[in-house]
């Protein structure tokens, strides 16, 4: 349920998060109010006060420590994008350095693993199957092959060689943690107390007695709505690439974009010429 909220457009998960549950809640204070007398609840109001109030400040620090881990979680997300995008530049400038055959052989596949990565592996994370989809993995194998039957006497070269191995594992190493980022942050246990901890909350409302209903009704709403209002923030941005809410791959497509200027551009012309 929670990944058919993560991968819905905003409004969508929004009116199922935010608005049924809204709409359900308005019914509570009228139900209890049905079976139990106002009498019988505003005697209670002054008592019940004193723990609604220990209830919400720990949920509400619940709330908060999950809003800041999704929010940290999702900004991590679109450094370690930068990161991988600047280490394919990196790679690709410095496979100049290096033979010609090796070095267009690296720019070939480090072209094509950016190209795989956002036409296939970045919609693969957004539905959840990346785990099935490994031709990015195949064009960073074709790197490290090139790179490790590299045989030069020059130790110029072996120096550029050993600068593109760093950059590649930085590269590698990004987008592992890209994949993992893309399972989301938040345990399911934690998931259970938020859900749990914001119906347990709402349902403590209605037993509150206010001499109008109507009033008593407006309040339970408007607390529904700053509730899953929150967690609907959660729920949007546990997964940084999955969703409305998500990091794009516009780093990794500028990059790509160069390296195609480059390729067909005057030097690109040269290279192809070899």
């Amino acid at each position: 349920m929670l990944y058919f909220l993560t991968t819905q457009p905003l409004w969508l998960s929004g009116a199922i998060l935010v608005g049924l549950t809204t709409l359900l809640a308005s019914f509570g204070p009228s139900v209890v109010r049905r079976y139990v007398k106002l009498g019988r609840l505003t005697d209670n109001n002054e008592i019940a006060g004193f723990k609604f109030a220990t209830i919400g400040v720990l949920y509400a620090v619940l709330v908060a420590f999950a809003i800041f881990v999704v929010w940290q979680r999702y900004a991590d997300a679109e450094a370690t994008v930068a990161q991988e995008a600047g280490a394919a530049a990196t790679i690709y400038r410095l496979s100049y350095g290096i033979g010609d055959k090796t070095g267009m052989t690296v720019r070939d596949a480090l072209t094509n693993y950016l190209t795989v990565t956002i036409k296939d592996e970045w919609p693969a994370m957004d539905k959840g199957t990346v785990a099935a989809r490994q031709p990015a993995r195949d064009s960073l194998n074709a790197l490290y092959a090139a790179l490790l039957t590299f045989n030069s006497s020059e130790p110029r070269e072996n120096a550029f060689v050993s600068e593109i191995l760093h950059q590649l594992d930085l590269l590698t190493q990004a987008r592992r943690s890209r994949l993992v980022a893309a399972e989301g942050a938040v345990p399911g246990v934690i998931w259970f107390v938020l859900f749990g901890g914001a119906v347990l909350t709402i349902v403590f409302a209605f037993f509150f007695g206010t001499r109008s209903l109507r009033a008593q009704t407006l309040m339970t709403v408007l607390l529904s709505i700053i509730i899953f209002s929150e967690l609907l923030v959660i729920v949007a941005v546990d997964r940084p690439y999955s969703g409305s809410v998500m990091v794009e791959p516009t780093a990794l497509a500028d990059v790509l974009a160069d390296f195609t200027a480059e390729t067909s551009g005057p030097s690109g012309a040269t290279e192809q010429q070899r």
